[in-house]
């Protein structure tokens, strides 16, 4: 009944997303959500050149807000379900995936994430004019916001759920105990710090699709049957949001997914025990967080010893899919790489999650 459950409230949310993906898709055309010129500013607000050959004028008339198609069709889906079980006396209860111990936390953060991510498009595409990532919010700004949830999160596992201790594959558990509150909000603002791989037609749902449902198999394996069809909803409107952002893309996923995405996505790695192996599935997400990393610190180091501006770039350009395509690259080869990898890694992931508990 568990996988039957699962399937079913999948299908549900990829049919949902689906249906409403093309309502979504004119009204961020009608309400103009895009940017209103090409990128001017990096991360840390420097004026930026060399993006300015990839990202040409035409593209900005490509609406955020698309990442609205996931978390608005899993609360909507809750709702419905809940409500359903009121006027029909439980007919639909096992449907319902919402469970103290594994769902009302993401829950909650996918929806509370993607309302911030909401207003920081807004700001970048209705009231824009900000210097900071084309006139949203600041970078300090956002990763306060992130670094809050994490810690409200950190706080709920801790006290309320109890968690103290960390799974080391082939080592077992250790006890942290209060050091869980930090880790817990460091793992989510560099998890948060990956979303820059939002930056071509494609790529950022193919990485983060597969992701959702390596951790969907290792919930359903640990018998949170709940989180498990929490993440394959997940992966099922990322499915749908492929779909709409296939070239030529109708919208973009924005902070309006990105944000609630990836804070998501850590706590569904602690809930689920295995937040080691989340560098791992999400590698291309690491590798795209090392490179701006190293690019910033390279452009400062030879800010320091006095180079030239030309020569203060480990790279042509970061992240590391923007690189990619000023090599001569093109999209569909750069995108359709990230998946296989991903894949791969994901697959990875499973069979050290398997070797680890004697599988």
């Amino acid at each position: 009944m568990s996988v039957v459950k699962i399937f079913i409230l999948t299908v549900l949310a990829f049919v949902g997303a689906f249906w409403w993906a093309p309502i979504l898709a004119r009204s961020l055309h009608k309400w103009q959500l895009w940017k209103k010129q090409a990128r001017k500013y990096t991360p840390d607000g420097r004026v930026l050149e060399t993006f300015k050959k990839i990202e040409k004028d035409d593209k900005v008339f490509t609406p955020r807000g698309g990442g609205l198609l996931i978390w608005v069709t899993i609360l909507v889906l809750a709702l419905v379900i809940a409500l359903f079980n009121r006027l029909f006396d439980g007919l639909f209860f096992n449907l319902n995936f919402l469970s103290r111990a594994e769902t009302w936390l993401p829950l909650f953060t996918l929806v509370a994430a993607g309302i911030i991510g909401l207003f920081d498009d807004l700001l970048t595409t209705r009231l824009s004019g900000g210097k900071y990532l084309g006139g949203g919010m600041s970078l300090g700004r956002r990763i306060i916001i992130v670094l809050i949830i994490g810690l409200i999160g950190a706080w709920w596992f801790h006290f309320k759920l109890g968690w103290d201790t960390i799974h080391i594959p082939f080592f077992g558990d250790f006890y942290i105990n209060g050091f869980y509150i930090p880790l817990f909000a460091i793992t989510m603002v560099a998890v948060f710090s990956s979303g820059v791989i939002d930056g071509i037609d494609g790529l950022s749902g193919g990485v983060f699709a597969p992701i959702f449902v390596t951790f969907g198999v290792i919930a359903f394996m640990r018998g949170q049957v709940n989180l498990a069809a929490f993440c394959a909803m997940i992966a099922g409107t990322l499915a749908v949001f492929l779909w709409f952002n296939a070239p030529p893309a109708r919208f973009y996923i924005g902070e309006t997914g990105i944000l609630p995405l990836t804070t998501v996505l850590t706590i569904i790695a602690f809930l689920t025990n295995t937040v080691l192996l989340l560098p791992l599935a999400g590698i291309m997400l690491v590798l795209t967080t090392l490179s701006d990393i190293i690019q910033i610190a390279y452009r400062q180091y030879g800010l320091r010893r006095g180079w030239p501006q030309e020569k203060r770039q480990f790279f042509i350009a970061a992240p590391l899919h923007h690189n990619f395509q000023f090599k001569g690259i093109k999209n569909e080869t750069i995108v359709m790489r990230y998946w296989i990898i991903t894949a791969i890694a994901c697959v990875t992931t499973l069979m050290i999650y398997l070797l680890d508990k004697g599988m």
